[in-house]
This record gives C-alpha cells, sequence and structure tokens, in this order.
C-alpha cells in the first residue's frame, strides 16, 4: 500500500549552556559578526548617509519693474536710466528717457507667469553711436515646496560690438544659482533685501561693481542665460535705439539638504540588504557549530512520546 504524508513538523532541538562558557562567548561574537560588518560596509561604500538630493519646481516670479540701463557710445560717452528716481537725479547729465513695455505671460494657464516680455526703445541722437548695452531687471522670486525661499534677484543683460547697433535682442532664461544647498523645510527670507537700494543718494551705491559685488556674495542668486544674443547694426535716421527680447521663468532643478527621516530612510535599506547576508552566513556558521558540538552544549530535544503518533 502507497504511504502518503499527512502531516509534517520541525523539530526543535535547544542548545544551552551556562552564562559564562565558550558557547555564550561565541553567540555575542556571532551577533557583533552579524550586526557591525554589515554597518560598516554600508557606510565605507558611499552614499550610506544622504548628504544632499534634489526635487524639480518652478518657482513663482514676479517682475518688480525695476530697470536700471547704461548705453555705452563709440566716443566713450554713455547715456543711461533708471526706474530709482535718485539715480536719475545724479545722472541728470547723462540721462535719456525710453518708451518702456513690458508684459508677463502665463503659458500654460497655472498661476505662475512662465516669461516677461520687455521692448525699450532709447531715443539716442543720430551722432550717437551705440556700442554696447548694459541692464539690469529686477524680480521677486518664490520656492515654497519644501523650504520656502522669498529673495529678490535680477537678470543682467549685456552685449558689445564694435560696430554701431540699431537693435539688441536677448531671449534667455532666469537660471537659479546655488553656492550650498537649500534647507529641506523652514522659511529662508536672508535675500529679500533691494538689490539696488533706491533711497541712496550716493552714485557709488548705484554702479555695476557695486551691486554686482553685494549680490555676488549671496549663496543664493538668479542669472540670465541667453545663449543666442543678437545685435542689428544700421539705425535708421531719427530711429531710436531697441533693446527687445523675453526672460523665461523654467522649471529649477534645486539641491537641498535631506531632513532626519528622509536620511535615516534611505540608510535603514542600504544597511538592511547587506545584514540580510550576513545573518543567513552566520546562521550556517551557528548551526555547524551547534550541531557538531565544536562548541560544547547541553543539548535539549522534544521527549519521544511527543513525537509518535497516538
Amino acid at each position: 500500500m502507497a504511504v502518503v504524508e499527512l502531516h509534517s513538523h520541525p523539530v526543535l532541538v535547544k542548545y544551552r549552556a551556562s552564562l559564562c562558557t565558550r558557547g555564550t562567548i561565541f553567540m555575542i561574537i556571532v551577533f557583533i559578526l552579524t550586526v557591525i560588518p554589515p554597518l560598516l560596509i554600508a557606510y565605507r561604500s558611499e552614499g550610506f548617509w544622504i548628504r544632499e538630493a534634489f526635487y524639480r519646481e518652478q518657482p513663482s516670479v514676479v517682475f518688480k519693474h525695476g530697470i536700471l540701463l547704461v548705453l555705452g557710445m563709440r566716443d566713450g560717452s554713455y547715456v543711461t536710466w533708471s526706474t530709482y528716481s535718485n539715480f536719475n537725479l545724479l545722472e541728470q547729465s547723462h540721462l535719456i528717457i525710453p518708451v518702456v513695455k513690458t508684459r508677463e505671460e502665463d503659458v500654460n494657464r497655472d498661476g505662475k507667469s512662465d516669461k516677461l516680455h520687455f521692448n525699450l526703445e532709447v531715443p539716442v541722437s543720430d551722432s550717437q553711436d551705440v556700442v554696447s548695452v548694459e541692464m539690469i531687471l529686477v524680480f521677486d522670486y518664490k520656492l515654497n515646496r519644501f523650504s520656502t525661499l522669498h529673495m529678490e534677484s535680477m537678470a543682467f543683460i549685456q552685449r558689445a560690438s564694435f560696430a554701431a547697433g540699431a537693435k539688441f535682442v536677448a531671449e534667455g532664461d532666469l537660471r537659479l544659482q546655488l553656492k550650498q544647498p537649500l534647507a529641506h523645510k523652514g522659511s529662508d527670507t536672508r535675500y529679500n533685501v533691494a538689490i539696488i537700494d533706491e533711497n541712496s543718494v550716493f552714485v557709488e551705491d548705484y554702479t555695476l561693481s557695486n551691486i554686482f559685488s553685494n549680490y555676488l556674495s549671496r549663496n543664493v542668486s538668479t542669472y540670465f542665460d541667453c545663449k543666442y544674443p543678437i545685435w542689428q547694426t544700421g539705425r535708421g535716421a531719427g530711429q531710436p535705439f531697441i533693446i527687445t527680447g523675453s526672460v523665461s521663468y523654467p522649471e529649477e532643478l534645486i539641491i537641498y539638504i535631506p531632513g532626519f527621516w528622509q536620511t535615516i530612510k534611505m540608510g535603514w535599506i542600504q544597511y538592511l540588504s547587506v545584514l540580510v547576508i550576513f545573518v543567513f552566513l552566520m546562521e550556517k556558521v551557528k548551526m555547524f557549530v551547534f550541531e557538531n558540538q565544536v562548541i560544547t552544549t547541553i543539548i535539549e530535544r522534544p521527549s519521544a512520546s511527543k513525537n509518535h503518533a497516538m
């Protein structure tokens, strides 16, 4: 008659020893060799602690209608204009009033502006040959996804040429520049201060070198990225010099310092992946040592009566 298996169960064999014996010391060593090496391997293999992480976010950018413009002439002179009244008073002898048109556009209708269009018509005389443009546009810049960053930022637009210009076209992006990663939470308003002090009555406070010196000392700033500026020549008699283009506000890849729980979560996963291997190996070592009585222990097996079917 064929025999079939009706039921099975493992037999639990216990290996006992006193507290101060070689068996106990062996188990302590096994525990240490199971827990500590995976930690060292995970740590030494780099990436155990996440020091930096990144995410994408489109900033909330608003043009503050702050402009500072300087046009350089072939003869070494210049004309200038700004939206800052004190600066215009200080530069009366070089002041020229352009026609300014700006418009912000929300392309995808998500409530955030995506682009600024600008157009300036500067009424320079026919005898003035424009060979360089330097212009600052001022923005209100915000990030909100993790830490809340709020600052005043700028785009510096420039171009110089040996040929007298009639029109300068600049199409580019307002890009974020980080010298240090952002925090993962909290509010950062360190740089929500005026880039150009409109209340100042000193000429040096409005010079580009002084403005840039203060601005570049920041850990967080923006810059204008224009890869293909266009300088057009051949200005007709009585025609203004035109500066036109756009500033886009693209999605940014932002680096930040992870919080405690994110760091622990990623570290635990790496530690556990190595720990599983060591647990498996050490179980094999313990099985060999105790089953072969390499270290003498008291073996406790189930009683025979429990192993026999009734």
